[in-house]
C-alpha cells in the first residue's frame, strides 16, 4: 500500500503539482485500479473525494458491494466520498469547468468528465484505443451492453479533440475510436458470450499485474477461490469452475493476454507492480 501511495505522489509531483495543494480527487468509478491511493492521500493531506452518488453511498456505508472488491479479489482501503456527483453537475477548477456525465457501462455509477473549453473527455473505462471497458454481464446481463452503447452515443454527441482513457494512450481520433467501440458492442449484443470472455481475460490480467504473475502450481487454487471466476464459469459458460480453468488459460495464451515465464503465468501488457 505504501508503494502505491508513494508512486501516486511522485507522479503528481512529476507533473508540476504538490499533493498538499490538491483540493479534490474525482473518480470515474470505484474499482481498485482507479481509487487505490484515495485513502492514503485523504488521510495524509485531507483531500476531498468526488464520485457518482450511486457509488458514493456504497463506499461511505462500507457496503460489501463497494468497489466490487470481494468479487474481484481486489482489496481497497476505505475512504470517504465528500462530494456526491450527478449527471450534469459542473465543477469549477479555477481555469476550466468540468462537466459530469453519468455513463453507466463498466460500473453502474461510472462517469466521464467533459472539459468544454479544451474539447477533451476523461472517459475512465468507457473505452480505450481499440478496446472498451469490460462489462459485468454476469450481474447485469445484456443490459450492461445496452447501457455502454447508450453512454457511447452520449459522448459521441460532444465536440471532442482528445479523449483521455483510464488505460492506454491518449485518443486523438475520437469519432473513429467511438465507432470502433460501437461496432464491438453490437457484436457482443449478438453474442454476449464474447463480452464474458473479454471480462474474464481483463479481470484475470489485472490479477496477474497485481500479483506480478502466478506460479503454475497456484493458479487452479487461486481461481477456484475467486467469486468472479466461479460466477462466470457457472452462470455464463455453464461449466463447473474446475472445468473452466483450462479453457481460460488456453484463451489467455491464445490471445497473448498472458505468457509463461519460468513456470509463472505473466501478463503480456507492460505494468508497474502496485505493491512493494
Amino acid at each position: 500500500m505504501y508503494f502505491r501511495n508513494a508512486l501516486t505522489e511522485l507522479l503528481i509531483k512529476d507533473n508540476g503539482y504538490l499533493p498538499a495543494t490538491i483540493q479534490l480527487i474525482i473518480n470515474t468509478h470505484y474499482h481498485s485500479d482507479h481509487v487505490g491511493a484515495n485513502a492514503g492521500l485523504q488521510k495524509k493531506y485531507g483531500i476531498n473525494i468526488a464520485a457518482h452518488r450511486w457509488e458514493a453511498g456504497l463506499i461511505n456505508n462500507n457496503h460489501p458491494e463497494a468497489y466490487c472488491s470481494r468479487w474481484l479479489d481486489r482489496p481497497v482501503e476505505p475512504y470517504i466520498v465528500n462530494c456526491l456527483l450527478s449527471d450534469g453537475d459542473e465543477i469549477e477548477t479555477g481555469t476550466e469547468i468540468i462537466r459530469v456525465m453519468h455513463t453507466p457501462c463498466h460500473t453502474l455509477g461510472h462517469i466521464c468528465l467533459f472539459l468544454p473549453a479544451t474539447q477533451a473527455l476523461i472517459c475512465g473505462d468507457l473505452l480505450a484505443e481499440n478496446d472498451v471497458g469490460w462489462l459485468n454481464i454476469f450481474r447485469e446481463g445484456t443490459a450492461s451492453i445496452e447501457a455502454a452503447k447508450d453512454s457511447l452515443e452520449k459522448v459521441a454527441k460532444l465536440s471532442l479533440k482528445r479523449i483521455y482513457p483510464g488505460h492506454g494512450p491518449v485518443i486523438t481520433n475520437p469519432l473513429e475510436t467511438i465507432d470502433h467501440a460501437r461496432s464491438r458492442l453490437e457484436k457482443w449484443l449478438k453474442d454476449p458470450e464474447k463480452a464474458a470472455w473479454h471480462a474474464c481475460k481483463r479481470i484475470f490480467t489485472c490479477t496477474l499485474m497485481i500479483k506480478d504473475g502466478l506460479p503454475e502450481g497456484e493458479i487452479d487454487d487461486y481461481l477456484m477461490k475467486c467469486p468472479w471466476f466461479n460466477d462466470f464459469s457457472t452462470y455464463i459458460f455453464n461449466l463447473k469452475p474446475i472445468d473452466f480453468i483450462r479453457p481460460l488459460l488456453q484463451e489467455m495464451l491464445r490471445s497473448k493476454a498472458a505468457h509463461w515465464q519460468n513456470n509463472r503465468l505473466m501478463p503480456s501488457t507492460p505494468y508497474n507492480r502496485p505493491f512493494s
